[in-house]
Parts: C-alpha cells; structure tokens; sequence
C-alpha cells in the first residue's frame, strides 16, 4: 500500500528555506537540524510541506497564495482548534508552533506532527483491490469518526471559544452568499435562486457540537497495516462550534451514490465503488450513533452543495486572475453549474 507522500515543491510555491530555517532554529530550538522541505500536491486551497528538520518530521500549513476570502484559510484558527481538540479527539494531528509573523514565508503558517497513512483521493488504490468489505469498513469509520467528534463536549472551555452557536447557521448561509458574490466569474441564475431558496428556510439548531467544517473523503487518512480504521482528520483551518449537522451535510454533499446522474464534490465518484455506504447509510449510521434528529437533514444538504459551489469558485477566480500557475484550477469553473443543479434536484426534494 502507497503511502501519502510528498514531492518537489511546485516553482511558483517554494518557500524561503534559508529564512525558515533561521526562524526554526530561533524560536523552536528543540527542531535543530539541517531543514529539507517538499510538498504535499493533494489539496486544493491551503498549502501542505512535510519539513524534515535533522531526524523529525513535521508538516507546516499555510494559506494559498494571493488574496483569500475573509475569515477562510485561518492558520490561527486551525492552530487553536487541534490544540483545543487534540486531547479530546484522536483524529486530530498535534500542533506543535504558530507563527504570526508574515515576513517569514510571507503569511502566518503553524506546524504539527506528521501523520502516516494513506489517502483516497480521485480513485480507489489498486493496491487494495476489489474490496467491498473493505469500502464499507471505510465508509463505516469515517462517518463514525464524524459522530464521535461531535460526540466531543463543545462546552469545555476550551472548544467553546472556537465560535458561537446561536445563529450560527443563519450567519453561515449568509456568509457564503457574501463569498458567492465576491468570487463569482460570472452569472449563474441557479446559485442565485438557491441562495434565496436557503435563506427563507434557515431552521432551528437543536444540538450544538464541535465542527470540521469541511469533513470530507479526502480530508481522512487511513492506516497502511489495517486500511479500514481512520488514523487521521486532516484540514482544520475552518473549526468551529455550531450546528453539528452543517458537518453532516458537508461530508452528504460530497458523496457521490450509484444512482447520481451528476458528481458530487470536485467531480470525482469513488463512492459510487461497491461496498461504500450510500448517503442514506451514512445518514442511519449518524443518527444511531448521535441519537440526532435528522427530519432537516435536506436542507443541510442542499446548503452543502451550494457551499461547495462557492468554494470551487473561490478556486477557479484564482486561476482567472492568474493568481495561481496549478493547472488542476483550470476546468473546475465548468463544475459549479453542475453543482448548483445538484443542490437544486435535493431542494425540490426537501
């Protein structure tokens, strides 16, 4: 089984290894050694080095480059989250220092410790063959690993500092209509509609818990020896404390079932493969383990797809204004038309 490995850092991504290095050596003394850094290529927004300092490993997190959304690609924030999160939750890698001073790399960046595992990303590994048992093992312990950090007592002092619940899914749709409005290349009446459509339907929090904000295939990592148990959630920057079924929709609003007509997430459909659990089986399995009410559960979903429309806007206008040379950006504005048609079929559903 390959692991997640890191590579050469892309040309117009390198970081300014001899002004790091210096800034290692003063300020996290304990990292002293010859630094050497490559990159992780899977993400698509924020950027991921794996840092070898001497003998250890590290990986350092920082936002893309060019300008961002407000209050998106939060170093600070993820920081505080798995300081917050890491000794309650097993999944969260371990942070290790923040840096807020810019002139470093040229943003704020934090590291934490190096998970090992691997990653499903646009197509299922040959090296775990035709495994149905195993895609519902999978399946199963991400969705388990969702209900347990929701699970987490969002009360402690600690996690209740990461945001605050009261209108919590009412400021989000009205956020991610603001981001639409900024980021969007052109006019697509459906996101229109759908943004009206969401706001007229704003429901009442009943639970409130600790979110990923973006819990996500891809953003798992799993173990090499035994593939079906979770080792890892990764991609923290946007932590908060709300509506636990924002989360739940999320992760829906990626899942791609036999049936789809259309993909969901950035197009790719390894969860059509046989033995993942379909949406309502992660749905079942949720609520048995959460004991949460999920009569409302449509329009998270729909909130979800719409969500995600905006988010590979957001990526697609860096490639338009040449804010990024990653060729992978170039054709993902055909795939928010489609998303919003997706959202569109769950809402006249809901």
């Amino acid at each position: 089984m390959q692991a997640d490995l890191p590579s050469p850092t892309r040309e117009d991504e390198q970081l300014d290894e001899a002004r790091l290095s210096a800034y290692l050596a003063e300020h996290v003394p304990h990292l002293g050694g010859d630094l050497e850094v490559e990159q992780f290529h899977g993400g698509h927004a924020n950027l991921t080095y794996a840092l070898t300092v001497g003998e250890r490993e590290f990986v350092l997190r920082r936002p893309p480059l060019g300008p961002v959304a407000p209050r998106s690609h939060d170093m600070r924030r993820e920081h505080k989250g798995l300081s917050a999160l890491a000794p309650v939750y097993p999944y969260c890698p371990r942070p290790i220092h923040l840096c807020e001073n810019e002139s470093v790399i040229g943003s704020v960046f934090f590291l934490m410790e190096r998970s090992r595992g691997f990653v499903i990303r646009t197509a299922w590994p040959d090296a775990l063959g035709d495994d149905p048992a195993l895609r519902r093992r999978i399946s199963e312990s991400l969705i388990d690993g969702l209900a347990d950090l929701h699970r987490v007592d969002a009360t402690a002092p600690a996690l209740a500092e990461l945001g605050k619940p009261e209108g919590f899914v009412e400021r989000q749709v009205s956020g991610w209509l603001g981001r639409w409005e900024k980021a969007k290349t052109r006019e697509i009446p459906a996101m229109e509609e759908l943004g009206a459509w969401l706001q007229a339907r704003i429901p009442e929090s009943s639970q409130v818990a600790v979110l990923h904000n973006d819990f996500k295939l891809d953003n798992a990592m799993y173990d090499l020896d035994d593939p079906g148990r979770l080792v890892a959630v990764f991609d923290w920057d946007m932590v908060t404390v709300g509506d636990p079924l924002v989360d739940l929709g999320t992760l829906l609003g990626y899942w791609t079932d036999p049936a789809d007509e259309i993909a969901r997430g950035t197009g790719q459909a390894v969860s059509r493969l046989p033995g993942f659990l379909d949406r309502q089986g992660l749905a079942e399995r949720y609520a048995q383990r959460t004991g949460f009410d999920l009569d409302n559960l449509g329009f998270y979903e729909t909130f979800a797809l719409f969500k995600t429309a905006v988010v590979i806007e957001q990526i697609y206008v860096r490639w338009v204004r040449g804010q990024t040379q990653d060729s992978r950006f170039e054709g993902m504005g055909a795939m928010v038309p489609l998303l919003a048609q997706a959202a569109q079929h769950v809402a006249s559903r809901s």
